[in-house]
Formats: C-alpha cells, sequence, structure tokens
C-alpha cells in the first residue's frame, strides 16, 4: 500500500503541506479533495517523488520514495495538472518516448503503446501533433503515459477538469476500470467527480486532512441527509401542516421545493407520506435526501478560511 507518514512541506515561511499522514491500499479510489491550494497537488508531487518533503515520509509497497526513488516511481503512473507533454510529438512518438523511458523495447514496447492507443481512442489523432489537439484528446495522451506500464498505483491530478460531459464519462469509466487491482489517487475540486468514482474521500484545506471517509459517510455529515425534498401543488397549508409532523425538525422552501427536515434519529418518509395521502395533495416530485456533498465541503473548509 502507499503509507503517508507526518508530510509537510514548506517554501519558506508558507507551509503547503502541514503533517498529512494517511495509507491507501490496492483496490480503493481515495479522492483528494479540497480547495484550490489547499495542498493537494503538492502532496501528490511529493507521492511521486516530484518534490522533496521538508519532513515526513512517503512509503509505496514497502520502498521508501526519497531513499529508493526509483524503485517507488517504477510502481507509479503519474498524470500531473493539465496533462503536460511534448507539443511538436505526436501522440505515437510520445507514447513510444514514454515506453522506453520505463525500459520497454522492441514487440512488447510496440504492444504496449498500442494498447494504451486502444483504451483511450486515440486512433484518429495518433499520428497529429499534440500541440494541435483539443484538450480532451491531450487529456486523453497524458492518461495514456500514466498506465503503459501498468503501474500498482495511479496517481491522477484533476484528470477530468476542462473535459466535456462525455469525455468525463469516458475517463470515470477508466478509473473504474483500472481500480480494480490498483491503487488509484485522484485530485479534484470537482464535487461530482467523488461520488461518481471514488470509494474513499479525504477533504485538505490549509494544508491538514479535516475528513476522511466514504462518499457515503460525509454525505451522512450533511444536514440535509434525510431529508425529504417535494414538490407539490395546490397545497398551500403543507409548510405549517408538515411541521406539526413530530418527526419533523423544519421545513424550508429551497429552488421552488419544500424542503422537511427530520429531527435526529428520526424517518421522515412514512409519515409525510401518510400526510400527503391524508390530505390529498398532489405530488410533482419526491425523494429523500442522501446527504449534500458540496454543503459538507462548504462547511468544513469554511471553518478553516
Amino acid at each position: 500500500m502507499i503509507r503517508i507518514d507526518n508530510l509537510t512541506k514548506s517554501f519558506g515561511p508558507f507551509t503547503a503541506v502541514n503533517g498529512l499522514s494517511f495509507s491507501v491500499a490496492p483496490g480503493e479510489v481515495l479522492g483528494f479533495l479540497g480547495p484550490n491550494g489547499a495542498g493537494k497537488s503538492t502532496t501528490m508531487k511529493m507521492i511521486t517523488g516530484f518534490l522533496a518533503p521538508t519532513s515526513g515520509k512517503v512509503t509505496v509497497f514497502d520502498h521508501d520514495a526519497t531513499e529508493q526513488p526509483l524503485k517507488a516511481k517504477e510502481l507509479i503512473g503519474y498524470l500531473p495538472e493539465g496533462a503536460p507533454s511534448y507539443g511538436d510529438m505526436t501522440p505515437r512518438q510520445f507514447l513510444k518516448f514514454i515506453a522506453q523511458v520505463r525500459g520497454f523495447r522492441g514487440s512488447e514496447l510496440n504492444a504496449r503503446v498500442q494498447r494504451v492507443e486502444k483504451a483511450l481512442h486515440l486512433e484518429a489523432v495518433f499520428d497529429q501533433p499534440i500541440e494541435t489537439l483539443s484538450k480532451g484528446f491531450k487529456r486523453r495522451v497524458g492518461l495514456a503515459q500514466a498506465i503503459i506500464h501498468d503501474p500498482k498505483v495511479l496517481i491522477l491530478d484533476e484528470p477530468t477538469d476542462g473535459l466535456d460531459p462525455n469525455q468525463k464519462q469516458e475517463v470515470r469509466n477508466l478509473i473504474a476500470n483500472l481500480s480494480k487491482d490498483k491503487i488509484v489517487i485522484v485530485s479534484t475540486h470537482i464535487l461530482e467527480e467523488v461520488s461518481a468514482v471514488c470509494t474513499r474521500a479525504i477533504i485538505i484545506a490549509g494544508g491538514k486532512i479535516l475528513a476522511d471517509g466514504t462518499p457515503q459517510e460525509l454525505e451522512a455529515r450533511s444536514r440535509y441527509h434525510g431529508a425529504i425534498s417535494m414538490s407539490l401543488q395546490g397545497a398551500g397549508n403543507a409548510e405549517s401542516e408538515l411541521v406539526k409532523l413530530p418527526q419533523v425538525a423544519s421545513v424550508e422552501t429551497d429552488e421552488g421545493h419544500l424542503v422537511v427536515f427530520p429531527k435526529a434519529g428520526q424517518s421522515l418518509f412514512a409519515p409525510v407520506n401518510e400526510l400527503i395521502s391524508k390530505q390529498g395533495w398532489q405530488v410533482d416530485e419526491l425523494h429523500v435526501e442522501r446527504g449534500r456533498l458540496d454543503e459538507v465541503f462548504r462547511t468544513i473548509t469554511g471553518e478553516v478560511a
């Protein structure tokens, strides 16, 4: 696994990462979530050996990233933020170069290049200069170089930033397929990304870990967890009637919907449904909220800010 012990990085008087400790096991997709400037990219650069920590330790499958950097880097595929590459190369030339750097030669090199070409659907642009490609294709080329050596650890910094919805879904499907036997760490500030692809999320701000859990556990920290959001027609008395229910803590209006909040430990679906039937209200929409990750994120990171 990857183990991070008390990792710290300072740039002069500014501390970008402040004593982070966590571990990640194979099969996990860890979402590294935080606002801009939280320390996400700096942490990833230390895990990959791109930056040396001021203090602390990174261990990648029993290899100390500082003392055994080549052994650790052999196990890692890394997509830096922005997917940098050599713009005057074609994807074919660039990926052959990366495969050579990774130690592949001959038929094995060609087979690996062909494999990532098909996996990332690069056929249409494979012999076109990278600098002429769209942002989506550039990101796919970056992902291709990160997985060409079939690494045990995949570290992706903002992998879907700037992609259109179809491209985002392709990348998410790829991550899901790759995560079956790998450690995947995805840095993002896109909250939907965490729910879509991650099995675990860490929220970081000010260089410190503020929360660590599954997306469902983080959603359960939301004030909306277990609330009922609904739209009714011709029910002017709905708010006053709903608030009378003993299980209800409060009722609010949110973007034209009524949101009914439960008291601690109470379930609302049955009593609210019974009241709707009794009152004869016409329901246009009704659902039980899992919790809103954006609200949890704002609350947690806002306290640090």
